[in-house]
């Protein structure tokens, strides 16, 4: 049984926004190899929220989608700018939130 949390939410959003921006930069022509490793790092991040067989943790793969995020915000390409930019905020926040960094009462 998965029990819905603000937490995982957040991380439902951050990660939904990192594949939808990934998938926007692969249409067209050719794609990118941002692009692909965006996907593949999103769909895995999205994975290892609900199943314990993820390779790496969570936490590592946010630190990656985020990380791809700001790569693929920098080099530019057919994704979305706004897409990049909200998902990067919304990851930020539940690595901030996931370590404990800032603690909310009612969220984490």
């Amino acid at each position: 049984m998965i029990a819905l949390s603000w937490l995982l939410i957040i991380a439902l959003v951050g990660g939904a926004l990192a594949l939808v921006d990934g998938i926007r930069r692969l249409r067209g022509r050719g794609g990118s190899v941002v692009g692909v490793i965006e996907v593949i790092v999103a769909a895995l991040f999205l994975l290892s929220l609900f199943l314990p067989g993820i390779p790496f943790g969570s936490i590592v793969l946010g630190v990656a989608t985020l990380v791809v995020l700001v790569v693929g915000l920098v080099i530019g390409g057919r994704g979305s700018r706004t897409l990049a930019i909200v998902g990067i905020v919304v990851l930020a926040i539940w690595l901030v939130l996931a370590n404990h960094w800032l603690v909310i009462p009612g969220v984490n």
